[in-house]
């Protein structure tokens, strides 16, 4: 459903590392409404898989997606680019019809 580039799930993995949570988190990605373009991704760290999540391990990190926001990141690539012009996770989504300048919101 989501795959998760070398680069990213080192970085998930450091994180969770500092913080201590390496074993017992993973990261929760979430579509919500908001942006220019109308959606924007949220990525945050959970403990929690409910019954309506879809728990996804690659390259040795937890994915947690929601249903909802499974229908809007099916096919997606998750990375993570440290370079002079921009640093941070960065979501390569086939289902975006639409993005907005700044790459963080987009319209399906």
């Amino acid at each position: 459903m989501i795959e998760v580039t070398t680069e990213a799930a080192e970085r998930i993995q450091a994180l969770l590392s500092e913080d201590g949570k390496l074993e017992t988190h993973g990261l929760r990605m979430k579509v919500i409404g908001g942006g220019c373009s109308g959606l924007q991704y949220q990525l945050s760290f959970d403990d929690v898989v409910r019954d309506v999540d879809a728990e996804i391990v690659e390259k040795g990190v937890k994915v947690i997606v929601d249903e909802k926001s499974a229908l809007y990141l099916v096919g997606s690539v998750l990375d993570f680019v440290d370079t002079l012009q921009e640093s941070g996770f960065k979501i390569e989504n086939p289902n975006a019809n639409n993005t907005c300048g700044c790459g963080q919101s987009f319209a399906a």
